[in-house]
Parts: structure tokens; C-alpha cells; sequence
């Protein structure tokens, strides 16, 4: 008894201590940390500086050394040999082997600057890297938290039915005991147990919505459906809900100059314009240098494998020069090619600036039309509610019908959702157009 006992305890012990509530901060560190694109976005940094290591090294001259080696069989070579003073002619095997060895050495001393050009435009494109994996990690942030928020919306709209259905209960309870005492119609009773399964059903699709944004949030977590999980956010304050909202002008401003996937567009234009100079230097000739050192031996020689290999040793050096006179239009094709990347990069410069701007203005106008209908809404909350508690008193004296009460329980759902949705509308927005300046999303 004692020992299951102890299991038990160190059981719920280890439960409480794992990380079940999450912060939207650890939601966000975790994310940046475990994400699989994010992981691949980085993946794609480290190869593109390996392809700048490797242009790098078209600076330098390449080596190499090579040897062959080959055995020889003529089976029917003549030898003369002369008997007793007679001419005699006989037949032998003779296996010969050779063999080669030879060291190339040849360097590019200048192809019209490309090898240069190239180590530059690699350095660009891995800098677009860099931006796209900061896009990726942004992007991952701005999910999480559209997530998060739905699940603290979703969750204090579960209290509200919650609330909701336990009034709705009462009411039904009293109304079957008025029936019993004469002073309620089976009808109307009726009524009252509709509402109560209506009451049951809406806090069951927000149990459901809560468990379906939590599956979300979790996917993009990377966590498996065995890790228990919740968030462990704050019901906002009216600071945090009517905070100052800034300017659509001055958050686009600011979001040109932090959102990496501007930056990345303008460097876009700049590796264009790399291409197209590297492409017209197709036109221009080469000069390169190479030098061989090498030397063979055969076993056919009477000298021996240290003096073949000395008599044989053989250097040569020469200069290459090469002008591209007719190439199949490949270089001019490279030329229209880069001409049109141009164009292109500096199109997606534009819409990218455009969606920037329509997204801002929008998380703008949520924000304020947030703010407004919060304030409107949170009003009318009240009232309602002091107009249903007296509905419901007057019913509970036998002073009201059930459609009154119906009415007023209808007046007091439709506020309260009405007033959640504004609430947490304001307070996301609010929070990403502050994210798209460069600031940390809090909540």
C-alpha cells in the first residue's frame, strides 16, 4: 500500500513539474527553436555558405596528378639467334608493363572578373537567406499569436457559457417545480429545457474550439498529440485593450525599414543586376596558365625503372587565351535572362511593398474598430445584464413568461460575444501592428 502510494506521488509529481502552461513567450522561444521549416531555412544558410567557400576557391589554381598504367602481351615477337654459323628464326612470349605518372597544374588568371563577380552574388544570395529565414521565423511568431489569442478568447467564452448554463439550469429546475405547483404551462416549460440544451450545446462547441486551437497551436509547436498542453495567459486589462494604437503612415514607415522580406526584395534587385553584369562578361575572352610535369617507364627497356624515369622526365608550361566568337547564343541568352530578373525583382519588389501596406492599413483598422466596439459593447454588456437579472427575478416570482426571459438571456449571449470578440479583435491587432514595426509581441 505504501509503495503504490509513493508511485502515485512521484507520478503526480512528475506531471505537475513538466511543462504543461505555456506563456506566449515560451510558445515563441520554443517555436524558433524546434519549428521543422525554420530548422530547414537555416539548413539552407549553411549550404549557401559552403557555395560561397566553393566560388571562393575558383581564385586558386587547381592541381592534380594523374598515372596509368598498362601490361603489354605479344606473343609472337621474333627473336634471331645464330647456331654453328646458321641463321636460325624462333618464337617467344614477350609481356611488357608500362607505366605514367604526370602532375597538371593550371590557374584562370582572368575570365573578365566572373570569378569575382560570382563570390560577390554568392554573398548576396546568402544574405536573402538569412532574410528568408528571419520571414519564416517572423511569420511562425504571427500564427502562434493569432493562435494563442484564440485560445484565451475561446477560453473566456467557455466561462461565459459556462455561466450561461448554470442559469439556464436554474431556470429550468424552477420551472418544473412551478409546473408541478399549477403556476407554469408544460409549454412554456418546455421552453425552458430547449434553452438549457441550447445552453449545454454552445459550451460544448467551445470545449471543441478549444481543444481544435490548442491541435494548431501544438502543430506548429512540433509537439505530439501524448504532450499535455494549455496556455497560461492573462485576461487582458483595459490598458492593454485601449492602448494607444500608432498611425498607419508611421507603421508602414517603420515596417519598410524592419520587415526582412522588404530587405530581401531590394537585395533581390541587387543579385539581378550582379547577374546581368556577370552575363555581359560572358562576351569577354580568357586567359588562363597551366604546367604539367611528368614521366613513363617501361619494362621492355634493358634500362632499369630510376634511369627510365630520369631519361623520360618531361615540363611544359603555356599560356591559354580564349575568345568566345560564336557560343550558340549562350551568352546572349544569359544576357536577356538577367535583363527579365531584373525586371521581375523589381515587380516583386513592389507587390511585396503593396501587401505590406494593405496588411498594415487592415490590422489597422481592426485595431481601432476593436477598440470602439469594445467600449460600445462593453456597455452594453452591462445593461443587459442588470435588465436579464431582473428578467430573471421577476420569472422566479412568477411576474414574467419564459419568452421574456428567453429574450433577455438572447440580449445578454449576443453583448457578452460581442464584447470577448471586440476585446481580443483589439488587443491582437494592436499587438501585430506593433510586431510589424519591429517590436516583440506581448500579451
Amino acid at each position: 500500500m505504501k509503495v503504490r502510494f509513493l508511485l502515485l506521488l512521484m507520478l503526480f509529481a512528475g506531471t505537475a513539474s513538466g511543462h504543461e502552461a505555456w506563456t506566449l513567450q515560451d510558445c515563441l522561444d520554443y517555436a524558433l527553436e524546434h519549428n521543422i521549416q525554420v530548422q530547414k531555412n537555416r539548413i539552407s544558410e549553411e549550404r549557401g555558405e559552403v557555395s560561397l567557400w566553393q566560388d571562393k576557391g575558383a581564385l586558386f589554381p587547381s592541381l592534380s596528378f594523374s598515372t596509368g598504367h598498362s601490361v603489354g602481351y605479344r606473343p609472337f615477337t621474333e627473336v634471331m639467334a645464330v647456331v654453328q654459323g646458321d641463321q636460325v628464326t624462333s618464337t617467344r612470349s614477350n609481356v611488357t608493363y608500362q607505366g605514367s605518372y604526370g602532375l597538371n597544374a593550371n590557374v584562370t588568371l582572368w575570365n573578365g572578373g566572373i570569378n569575382y563577380k560570382n563570390i560577390k552574388e554568392q554573398a548576396l544570395q546568402n544574405r536573402i537567406t538569412a532574410l528568408t529565414t528571419e520571414q519564416s521565423e517572423l511569420t511562425i511568431q504571427e500564427q502562434i499569436a493569432k493562435l494563442y489569442v484564440q485560445i484565451m478568447y475561446t477560453k473566456e467564452a467557455k466561462k461565459v457559457n459556462e455561466q450561461l448554463l448554470g442559469t439556464a439550469q436554474s431556470q429550468y429546475d424552477r420551472g418544473v417545480e412551478m409546473m408541478k405547483q399549477g403556476q407554469m404551462a408544460r409549454a412554456d416549460v418546455v421552453q425552458l429545457e430547449a434553452q438549457l440544451s441550447s445552453a449545454q450545446y454552445s459550451l460544448t462547441n467551445s470545449e471543441t474550439l478549444l481543444s481544435n486551437y490548442k491541435r494548431q497551436l501544438k502543430a506548429l509547436l512540433e509537439l505530439d498529440l501524448n504532450t499535455p498542453f494549455d496556455v497560461a495567459g492573462n485576461i487582458p486589462t483595459d490598458e492593454q485593450v485601449l492602448a494607444l494604437v500608432p498611425s498607419a503612415q508611421e507603421a508602414y514607415a517603420k515596417a519598410l525599414e524592419a520587415r526582412p522580406e522588404i530587405k530581401s526584395a531590394e537585395l533581390s534587385i541587387e543579385a539581378a543586376d550582379m547577374q546581368l553584369d556577370i552575363a555581359k562578361r560572358g562576351f569577354l575572352p580568357t586567359i588562363g596558365v597551366s604546367a604539367s610535369l611528368g614521366s613513363n617507364h617501361s619494362s621492355g627497356s634493358k634500362n632499369g625503372w630510376g634511369e627510365q624515369m630520369k631519361t623520360n622526365l618531361n615540363m611544359s608550361a603555356g599560356v591559354n587565351f580564349s575568345v568566345p566568337i560564336f557560343d550558340n547564343r549562350r551568352n546572349m541568352s544569359n544576357v536577356k535572362t538577367a535583363k527579365l530578373q531584373q525586371l521581375s525583382s523589381k515587380l516583386d519588389l513592389q507587390d511585396k511593398k503593396n501587401t505590406l501596406s494593405s496588411t498594415i492599413e487592415q490590422y489597422w483598422l481592426d485595431a481601432n474598430n476593436g477598440q470602439q466596439n469594445y467600449i460600445a459593447a462593453k456597455s452594453r454588456v452591462k445593461s443587459q445584464e442588470a435588465s436579464y437579472e431582473l428578467l430573471n427575478e421577476q420569472f422566479q416570482n412568477g411576474l414574467k413568461n419564459t419568452v421574456d426571459v428567453l429574450q433577455g438571456r438572447d440580449n445578454v449571449i449576443s453583448a457578452e460575444q460581442d464584447m470577448l470578440q471586440s476585446k481580443y479583435t483589439a488587443l491582437l491587432n494592436i499587438q501585430l501592428l506593433k510586431f510589424y514595426t519591429g517590436e516583440k509581441i506581448e500579451l
